[in-house]
C-alpha cells in the first residue's frame, strides 16, 4: 500500500465477505498475539466489545485495512500517576496515543483512597507535584469503591486498576508520626485494606522514601502483605533506596514476600546514581534467587535515564514528619533549614536515596507558583549560580516559595541498567509518567513506542513478539486480568493496529508532550479511541475490580 493511500484512511465498508451485523473486521493484519510466540497474517472480527473470530475471508459491517500493520493486545501500563488526570481530561491523549488501554493506579504508596475529611486535604498538598491540586474537583469519594465509581461515571477512555495506597492507610490510622503502629493502629490499617480489596483494588502500593510509608518497619509490611496475599493481591513497592542502598532495599521487598507469601512486583526497578552504575547484575542475580526459590516476582521500568518525582522528595524523612504543614514551617526555621543543608551536601538525605545531592543533575520540571516560572527546565546548580548561593539554599527557598509543589527531573540513570533490567523474564512496563507541570517526564507521553521504536526495532534489544508479550500478556497475567491481555477468541476488544517501521517516541524533555508516531488504531473494549492516527474522543474504559474469584471483572 502507498504511503497516499495509508494517508487517505484504512476504513471501508465490507464487500464480497459474509458480513456479520455490527462487527468491525481488521484485514490482513500480522497479529502478535502477546504471548511471545511468533507472528502470523490474519483477518480479525470484533464485536459487542470482544473477539469473536480469527481467520481468514472475515466479514463485518465495516473493514479496516490492517495490510503491513502490526495487531497487539492494548498495552498495559503497570505504573501509571493518571488519579486526577483520569477524571480532569477523560479522553487521555496522553496514553491512548501510546496503545494504552489499561492503566494500574494508586501507586508509590500515596494516593486519594482511602481518606477522611482530614488525610484528603494533606494529600492533596502533598500529591499536588505528581498530579496538581484542582480547585474545582468535586472529591466526591472517601473510599476505593468510591474512586472506582467515579472513574465509571466519568466515563473514561482506558480501562483502570487500582492498588490501595499503603501511606495513605497508615494516614488514616496514625497520621504522620515516624513511630511504629500501636496494635489498634496496625489493626485498623488491616481492616482498611481488606475492606479496599473487596472494594476491588488488585493489591497494595507502597512509597518507602515517601513520608509517611518510609516511617513502616519490615514487620508492618510483612502484617499488611499478609492480608493482600488472602485476597489474591500483590505488593508493589517503591523500595527504600534507589541509590545508597538499593541492593538492601529489594532484598527486604524480597524478604517481605517470602514471609508473608505475597505476590511482589518490583516498580520502577533499576539502580541508579553513581554508585550503582554497572551493579545491575548483583540485583538480577537476587531476583534470579527469588525466583528459583519460588517467589512470585515481576517487575517494570521504563525506557529512559532520567528518573522524575517532586523536589520535596528528596527532603530528609525527620524533616517531613508531621505533613506538609510542619515540613513548611521546617523551612521556614534557620536552625532547621541547616540541618536539612547538612542532610543534603555532606551526609546524603535519605529522601535522596541516601547519596548526597549533585545539583547539577536536579533539572526543575513543573512548578505550582506562576511567579517561580523561569525555573523551569534549569537545575538547581545553574539557577544558584545565577543567584550566587548554595544549591541548598536554591532548593530550600523552591520547597518554600512553591509550597512544596515544584517537580523535577533526577539525571542519575545508566543505559546498561536499564537495558538489563529490560531483558529480564519477570519484565513488565510501566511509565511512571507525572501528566502535569510545564515540562513532566517525556516517559508520560513515550514510553510505549520507545520500546517498540528505539530498543526493539532501532537497537534489537528485544525483538517485537518479547516487547509486547511484556506490556500485554506478561501483565495481565500479574494483574489476573479476565480475558485480557492476548489476542484469541472471546477475549475483550482491547488492541493497537501499529506500523511497526513508522513507531517511534516523538515526546522530547524539551517538548514532552507530543503524541507517538506509527499509532494507526486503538481499540478499548471494543470501541475505536484512536482512528488512523487521530484520537476519536470515544470514553469506552471502565474501573477493572477485583472479584472474589481473584479475577478482574469487565
Amino acid at each position: 500500500m502507498t504511503d497516499a493511500a495509508r494517508a487517505a484512511g484504512r476504513a471501508v465498508v465490507a464487500k464480497g465477505a459474509a458480513v456479520v451485523k455490527g462487527a468491525t473486521v481488521l484485514k490482513g493484519a500480522t497479529v502478535v498475539d502477546g504471548t511471545g510466540a511468533g507472528r502470523y497474517r490474519a483477518d480479525v472480527r470484533i464485536a459487542d466489545g470482544l473477539i469473536t473470530e480469527i481467520g481468514a475471508g472475515l466479514g463485518g459491517a465495516s473493514e479496516v485495512d490492517a495490510d503491513g500493520l502490526v495487531l497487539a493486545p492494548g498495552f498495559i501500563d503497570m505504573h501509571a500517576h493518571s488519579d486526577l488526570a483520569l477524571l480532569l481530561e477523560p479522553e487521555h491523549p496522553a496514553k491512548v496515543t501510546q496503545g494504552v488501554t489499561c492503566e494500574v493506579l494508586g501507586q508509590d504508596g500515596l494516593s486519594y483512597a482511602p481518606v477522611d475529611d482530614t488525610t484528603l486535604p494533606a494529600l492533596r498538598r502533598q500529591l499536588a507535584g505528581w498530579n496538581g491540586d484542582p480547585a474545582d474537583l468535586d472529591w466526591d469519594w472517601r473510599d476505593v469503591a468510591g474512586y472506582l465509581d467515579r472513574i465509571d461515571r466519568t466515563r473514561v477512555a482506558v480501562n483502570a486498576c487500582y492498588l490501595v495506597p499503603h501511606g495513605s492507610l497508615r494516614m488514616l490510622a496514625m497520621g504522620w508520626d515516624d513511630r511504629p503502629p500501636t496494635p489498634a493502629e496496625l489493626d485498623r490499617m488491616r481492616q482498611v485494606l481488606a475492606r479496599s480489596l473487596l472494594q476491588g483494588a488488585v493489591g497494595m502500593s507502597s512509597g518507602l522514601s515517601y513520608t509517611p510509608g518510609m516511617y513502616a518497619d519490615t514487620a508492618e509490611l510483612v502484617e499488611l502483605c499478609t492480608v493482600v496475599a488472602a485476597y489474591g493481591g500483590f505488593h508493589a513497592p517503591h523500595q527504600r533506596s534507589y541509590g545508597q542502598g538499593a541492593l538492601e532495599g529489594y532484598a527486604e521487598m524480597v524478604e517481605i514476600a517470602r514471609r508473608s507469601g505475597c505476590a511482589l512486583h518490583l516498580t520502577h526497578a533499576t539502580m541508579n546514581f553513581g554508585v550503582n552504575r554497572g551493579r545491575v547484575g548483583e540485583f538480577l542475580e537476587l531476583v534470579d534467587q527469588a525466583l528459583a526459590d519460588g517467589v512470585d516476582l515481576t517487575l517494570d521500568s521504563y525506557p529512559y535515564l532520567p528518573g522524575s518525582t517532586t523536589l520535596a522528595a528528596l527532603l530528609p524523612s525527620w524533616a517531613t514528619e508531621g505533613g506538609p504543614a510542619a515540613t513548611l514551617a521546617r523551612l521556614a526555621d534557620p536552625g532547621a533549614r541547616e540541618r536539612i543543608r547538612y542532610a543534603m551536601e555532606e551526609q546524603g538525605s535519605d529522601g535522596c536515596h541516601g547519596v548526597v545531592a549533585d545539583w547539577a543533575t536536579i533539572q526543575i520540571s513543573g512548578v505550582r507558583s506562576a511567579e517561580l516560572a523561569r525555573a523551569v527546565g534549569r537545575t538547581v546548580a545553574e539557577l544558584a549560580a545565577e543567584r550566587g548561593t548554595g544549591g541548598a539554599e536554591v532548593f530550600l527557598d523552591l520547597l518554600r516559595r512553591d509550597e512544596l509543589g515544584t517537580t523535577i527531573l533526577q539525571h542519575v540513570g545508566h543505559e546498561e541498567n536499564v537495558r538489563a533490567v529490560m531483558r529480564h523474564r519477570a519484565h513488565t512496563v510501566g511509565s511512571d509518567g507525572l501528566l502535569v507541570g510545564a515540562r513532566p517526564h517525556p516517559r508520560a507521553w513515550g514510553t510505549f513506542p520507545r520500546y517498540l521504536g528505539h530498543y526493539s526495532r532501532e537497537l534489537g534489544v528485544l525483538t517485537l513478539e518479547e516487547a509486547i508479550a511484556r506490556m500485554t500478556g506478561r501483565p495481565a497475567a500479574r494483574l489476573g486480568l479476565d480475558r485480557r491481555g492476548r489476542i484469541a477468541p472471546g477475549y475483550h476488544a482491547d488492541l493497537v493496529l501499529l506500523d511497526p517501521g513508522r513507531i517511534r517516541d516523538a515526546a522530547t524533555f524539551e517538548q514532552p508532550r507530543l503524541p507517538a508516531e506509527g499509532i494507526e488504531y486503538v481499540y478499548v473494549n471494543g470501541t475505536a479511541v484512536v482512528r488512523q492516527g487521530r484520537t476519536t474522543g470515544a470514553r469506552p474504559g471502565r474501573a477493572l475490580r477485583r472479584t472474589d474469584r481473584g479475577t478482574l471483572a469487565p
